[in-house]
């Protein structure tokens, strides 16, 4: 039997499609399964940059630690520093003042020696002493060797001793000196001199005056009484009470040159006022 051509298109048709749909299926599911496995590599993928974001913040934090810590220890150690600057500036400020104080007192000690070599001919003699009280540098003269019994009048003695140590002391280029007069506790009270206070303080007087005539300037000197009330010596025998009547004569100290004056002279001035003249001693003026 011979088929027509149409009929042998009509019956080959189906074969023909099924083999194309196989085809496309085969093809559909291999792209999807390609899919599939891009997804599957997308999400490792996914997984890895995820943890290595994790390592990464964790490095990250661990970081951040680390600079906190080293900004406290760099804060630390600039706060150290800070404090060793300011101790090495104050150990610096200590050593300079104990430098200066070292000097000033090197200064006192060639000032006393200086002292004592210019009186030691009085000294040997036994005219006079040169001492060290309450850190002072004091010529001490007897006043039995200066006056009478009861009296204010140098003797002829006590002029000539009180005109060398006059002249000594004016050489001591702007030193200043109170003359203070002492006595026994023996009350004297007579119309002239109703207290041992009156008697000192008129032979202290005395004893300014002379200096004044030997040539030391007036605005360097000074008189003062203590009576009976500095005694050398207990007033329990004649010799001790001996070393009581006497006069000193005191080198006043320079304050200027103690520690902390510069601070004192600038409390002690008025504002708007100029620093005040460095100041001496107190003195006082009997009778003033």
């Amino acid at each position: 039997m011979i088929l027509r051509p149409a009929l042998v298109a009509l019956l080959a048709a189906p074969l023909l499609t099924g083999c194309v749909m196989k085809s496309t299926h085969e093809a559909l599911l291999k792209k999807h399964e390609a899919k599939i496995e891009e997804a599957r590599s997308l999400t490792d993928a996914l997984a890895t940059a995820n943890a290595r974001i994790a390592e990464l913040e964790k490095t990250r934090d661990a970081l951040k630690a680390e600079i906190a810590g080293l900004q406290a220890e760099k804060a630390r150690q600039l706060k150290d520093n800070s404090q060793l600057e300011a101790s090495i500036a104050q150990m610096q400020q200590a050593l300079a003042e104990l430098e200066r104080r070292k000097r000033a007192a090197e200064a006192r000690i060639a000032e006393f020696r200086e002292l004592l070599a210019r009186f030691k001919p009085l000294v040997d003699a036994g005219r006079l002493q040169v001492k060290l009280v309450d850190g002072r540098m004091v010529v001490v003269l007897a006043t039995d060797i200066l006056f009478d019994s009861g009296k204010a009048e140098l003797s002829e003695a006590g002029q000539a001793a009180i005109a060398e140590v006059g002249a000594l002391l004016a050489s001591l280029e702007g030193r200043r000196f109170q003359v203070e007069g002492h006595t026994d506790n023996v009350p004297i009270k007579t119309r002239q001199y109703p207290s041992n206070w009156a008697l000192a303080a008129d032979r202290a007087l005395t004893v300014v005056a002379a200096m004044i005539e030997a040539g030391l300037d007036a605005t360097r000197v000074s008189g003062a009484s203590y009576g009976e009330y500095k005694p050398a010596a207990a007033n329990d025998t004649d010799e001790h009470r001996a070393l009581n009547r006497r006069i000193e004569i005191v080198l006043v100290p320079d304050l200027s040159t103690l520690p902390g004056f510069d601070e004192l002279n600038r409390i002690g001035s008025q504002p708007g006022q100029p620093a005040s003249e460095p100041a001496s001693e107190p003195e006082s003026q009997p009778g003033s």
